[in-house]
């Protein structure tokens, strides 16, 4: 088995079951580090004891490699396989329906991985597009993107797009910050060249109810929008939390939402588990459009996806109001006459 793609399959498996960060790091420091050597020296210095010595490669790294190169699947590989086959969630029917995922994050902002691993992670789980939607500006605690550095990272996706074969498309987008007057955190012109515009709110969130609404309704109703994220910005559990709902009219903010053609997330990650249940059902009555997204902070973290699909069926969210079931072609022209 190849070495570097057993270490990263490691992590994989660790980030789906957010495992602690440093820990899915040490895999990936690994895997990187020894991915510049030819097979023979690399097993040359698996011999010599050079390896065991080389910064980036702990016990448990080498012992990955090591069985790696004797042609087998790592002990540690395989029972994380064993510990992973069951499914995250009951939501396989429609979780097996889903094309594409339109929330991500990469190391540009805060994310663990770069670019390309987390188009390799979505490749490999079968997904047919990916949005790539680091943060804007004004987050700078997740090191949001300037149009300057944006710019930067379209020509990465562009680059990306033009070396696949066929059968997946990065599109270019942005999770970007409703700001407190509504307006967008980044310049029109930046937005305009997006496939994809996520907005969130990620600050004073608990202001009350008419302040939010205001706010929330600015950001449905700029052009340029197309999700609504992790609209009550509410954390259920994990190590940043719990932190309750956001208060505000969820019957306006769903209505705008509908007639603005901006579709509703279901934002999977356990942790978010946004928007709750009685929410789905109202944005459902106020016949808005829904995206299944994950969130995705490191590759494995894409196959969140299920928790959201599990709780999109369990709410009796229909197929074909989900965007994220669409078919490329499709979603994009949606997209363009949003």
């Amino acid at each position: 088995m190849d070495a570097v793609n057993a270490l990263n399959e490691i992590a994989f498996w660790l980030e789906r079951e957010l495992a602690p960060s440093f820990k899915v790091q040490a895999f990936r420091k690994a895997a990187e580090t020894i991915s510049g050597l030819n097979l023979d020296e690399l097993n040359e210095r698996a011999r010599d004891g050079r390896l065991k010595r080389t910064k980036g490669i702990g016990s448990r790294s080498f012992e990955v490699v090591t069985q790696a190169l004797e042609g087998r699947v790592p002990d540690y590989l395989a029972d994380l396989r064993q510990r992973s086959a069951a499914p995250l969630a009951d939501g396989s029917a429609l979780n097996g329906l889903l094309r594409g995922d339109l929330h991500t994050h990469s190391n540009w902002s805060d994310g663990g991985s770069p670019i390309n691993l987390m188009v390799a992670a979505a490749r490999s789980l079968g997904r047919e597009y990916l949005a790539l939607t680091d943060h804007s500006p004004n987050l700078k605690i997740a090191n949001g993107l300037s149009a300057e550095r944006l710019s930067a990272q379209l020509d990465v996706v562009a680059e990306i797009n033009d070396d696949d074969d066929g059968g997946f498309r990065l599109l270019a987008g942005i999770e970007v910050d409703i700001l407190e007057d509504g307006t967008l955190d980044q310049t029109p012109e930046m937005l305009g060249r997006l496939d994809v515009v996520v907005a969130s709110i990620h600050s004073k969130l608990r202001s009350d109810r008419r302040t939010m609404t205001a706010r929330m309704l600015g950001g449905i109703h700029d052009p340029h929008t197309n999700v609504l994220g992790h609209c009550t910005g509410r954390l259920v559990q994990g190590s940043r939390g719990t932190r309750p709902p956001s208060e505000f009219d969820a019957r306006k903010v769903f209505a705008a939402c509908a007639e603005n053609n901006v579709a509703v997330e279901i934002n999977s990650r356990p942790e978010r588990q946004d928007p709750p249940d009685e929410l789905i059902k109202l944005a459902l009555d106020a016949d808005c459009l829904f995206s299944i997204d994950s969130d995705a902070h490191a590759p494995g973290q894409l196959d969140f996806l299920q928790y959201g699909a599990e709780r999109a069926a369990a709410n009796g969210v229909p197929e074909d109001r989900i965007i994220t079931t669409w078919r490329l072609e499709k979603l994009l022209a949606w997209l363009k006459h949003t």
